[in-house]
């Protein structure tokens, strides 16, 4: 696919990744109103900078990356609105587990740390490769792999319900 100032194939570039980064950013803030901010700032980005893109085959890691990145600055602003509004308090994430304490998918990974979570989205739900997953982090590969093994090991015991 070539852009080249082509609208037609920024549209289905659009149509092509906008649901994958919608969820991502979905994953990295958890509502559904910020991801959706955040994901059309990405998408301004994205076709500011396309024509910096020399490899097209490059597009995931950059546009995760872009994502990333905002997202960040969205989590900022939201801490910064906290601090200046006084709500020092932080939303817990309730155990809808079954009794035998194992939780949902979408619990376990919202418990990652967030480079984990991270790291363990790119690679589980979109596919991104360990030096990918490296570039959107701006990490070295071996520290992706360190958090992608990591989250693996939490999600498990986390969905088994069992103790470390």
């Amino acid at each position: 696919m070539v852009w080249g100032g082509d609208r037609s194939a920024m549209d289905e570039l659009a149509r092509r990744w906008h649901p994958r980064l919608l969820r991502s950013a979905r994953r990295m803030l958890g509502e559904d109103e910020p991801a959706h901010a955040v994901t059309q700032e990405c998408w301004v980005a994205i076709i500011r900078g396309i024509h910096r893109l020399s490899n097209p085959e490059r597009f995931a890691p950059w546009a995760f990356t872009i994502l990333r990145r905002k997202c960040a600055d969205a989590i900022r602003s939201q801490q910064a609105r906290r601090l200046h509004d006084g709500d020092g308090e932080h939303a817990e994430i309730a155990d809808h587990g079954d009794p035998g304490g194992s939780v949902s998918i979408l619990q376990a990974f919202a418990a990652l740390a967030p480079e984990q979570r991270l790291a363990a989205h790119l690679y589980f739900v979109e596919g991104l490769t360990l030096a990918e997953i490296a570039d959107v982090q701006d990490i070295p590969t071996g520290t992706a792999k360190s958090r992608l093994f990591h989250a693996r090991r939490k999600l498990k015991v986390a969905l088994s319900g069992e103790e470390k």
